[in-house]
């Protein structure tokens, strides 16, 4: 049965976990008394025929093994290798507790989806939750030696009431070498078909629902016999168990206390009993007692799982979820909040205290800043004037040393930026204007006179015409802002839309 502590450690408090040091079953003396006699056994029978049985030439000799073997002893890993392999069985154990196939879930859908409160509705219900238990059993029976001593033959199982003896027949006659836990997972999914077809359950969506459910329930089952199968791979547990068995081989005869009249080096003191070096073995061989215990959960050790127990409770609570408390509602009443703006549950005089604490907001709601802190500042070149130049509103966001470069790529970005809104301005211009289709010398009706003009390039003066046949006037050739290189774009492409990315990354491809 599971050794439960919770409550002892509920709150932390001044030597909270010395109460569980005094504990004996499930606790680590239980477990490891026998290896350490034994262990300590043998170092006092070392120890008293170093000092009462060897001559002294024999003891020479005794003490540079002592010497070598405590030199050496050092060089095998087994803080390295223990505690991963400790790490990976918790893990596995913990694991194989979660694939448990409990009934919960599955009895909440087949409560909600198979209606009918006649004794035909009560039979589908029941008979679908008998064979969902009788999975578990079947699985449970396959991979717990508990469980195994309580249905050892299928003649137990239906003796026990989860099978019938007719399901009996079909069982034992579907020729199959494996195991057959999922036999009745498709007679629940044959059962719940034909309710389906009888119209229990009433649409496609509940049904499936209900299969998916039934197919996480198996899942688990599966899960359990392939963690059942497939073990810690057995070279790892050999590595683990000789490198813990030969270190303290050698703490045997290393860890031995050598005469302190020969000087030897850190054995100024003689003692019969190594205090340091059993607390060493209680540590290292205790943590491999842990990984013993918990590769297996599904023994009969007093921390292994409570599978009888999973059992009875998962057959018992389905079986009253689906039939007696079918449909059972109570009067539905306005509970105690109903007219209340702000509803809180009352605290007992235990608990008050808690009503003074004021609800957590946010780990940011404490930072307190000073007042000059909070003023938002402008950027430079946001707040330029409208007739700015867009290409000198860009070349004074970008670094001074980048934008000075010649030949530099931030150097170049400035000018294709400006070729390229100018480009998209007049194109979206020209479509989205109402008159884009005016003939020529026809006054716009919407007020533009004519395509935009570069915005990095000032509009020349025309001046005024001196006669009724003077010539047009030609305009003055223009001053470009900056010097820029005209870099060709592909014929096949138009100019961009406004929406779309700027293309400036394959102009400087082509640039480069």
């Amino acid at each position: 049965m599971t050794v439960t502590y919770t409550a002892r450690v509920a709150n932390a408090r001044f030597g909270g976990f010395s109460k569980l040091l005094l504990l004996w079953r499930g606790s680590i003396y239980k477990l490891l008394w026998r290896e350490l006699l034994c262990f300590l056994g043998l170092y006092m029978a070392l120890s008293a025929a170093y000092r009462f049985v060897l001559t002294e030439e024999q003891k020479r000799y005794f003490e540079k093994l002592v010497l070598y073997c405590d030199r050496y002893a050092s060089l095998i890993p087994v803080s390295f290798v223990l505690g991963f392999y400790v790490t990976l069985v918790v893990h596995r154990w913990w694991n194989q507790y979660l694939s448990m196939p409990l009934t919960d879930a599955l009895m909440c859908v087949v409560v909600g989806t198979v209606h009918g409160r006649d004794e035909r509705g009560r039979l589908y219900r029941r008979t679908l939750m008998r064979y969902a238990g009788l999975s578990g059993v079947l699985i449970l029976r396959s991979v717990s030696t508990a469980v195994f001593k309580r249905f050892p033959t299928i003649d137990h199982v239906v003796e026990a009431g989860f099978m019938t003896r007719e399901e009996r027949k079909k069982f034992e006659n579907l020729n199959s070498s494996y195991n057959k836990y999922w036999v009745p997972c498709v007679w629940f999914c044959n059962l719940a078909a034909q309710a389906r077809r009888e119209g229990r359950i009433r649409d496609n969506g509940a049904f499936k629902l209900l299969l998916e459910e039934l197919n996480v329930f198996r899942s688990k089952c599966g899960m359990l016999f392939h963690y059942d199968w497939i073990s810690v791979p057995l070279v790892y547990t050999q590595v683990v168990t000789i490198a813990v068995y030969s270190y303290f081989l050698a703490c045997l005869i290393g860890r031995q206390f050598l005469d302190p009249a020969q000087g030897y080096k850190d054995h100024d003191l003689d003692l019969c009993v190594p205090i340091f070096t059993l607390l060493q073995f209680f540590f290292y061989a205790g943590w491999l007692k842990v990984a013993e215990q918990l590769i297996n959960p599904f023994g009969e050790d007093d921390d292994d799982f409570e599978t009888n127990f999973l059992i009875d409770r998962c057959f018992q609570v389905s079986m009253l979820a689906v039939d007696e408390m079918y449909d059972d509602l109570a009067m539905l009443e306005k509970d105690l909040y109903w007219d209340a703006a702000e509803a809180r549950a009352p605290y007992t005089a235990a608990t008050a205290f808690l009503l003074q604490q004021p609800s957590f907001q946010g780990s940011t709601f404490d930072i307190t800043l000073a007042k000059e802190d909070m003023q938002f500042q402008r950027q430079d070149g946001l707040d330029a004037p409208p007739n700015e130049p867009h290409g000198d509103f860009l070349q004074r966001l970008l670094p001074v040393g980048a934008s000075m470069g010649t030949g530099g790529l931030l150097a170049r970005r400035v000018p294709l930026l400006r070729r390229k809104n100018s480009c998209v301005s007049e194109e979206s211009m020209a479509a989205s204007c109402a008159c884009a289709g005016a003939p020529d010398g026809a006054v716009p009706e919407c007020g533009c006179e004519g395509p935009l003009l570069d915005l990095g390039q000032p509009e020349p003066e025309s001046e005024p015409p001196t006669g009724p046949e003077s010539p047009a006037p030609v305009p003055a050739p223009r001053a470009p802002a900056e010097p820029f290189t005209v870099v060709p774009l592909p014929g096949t492409r138009g100019p961009a839309p406004p929406w779309l990315p700027s293309p400036i990354g394959e102009e400087e491809e082509s640039l480069a």
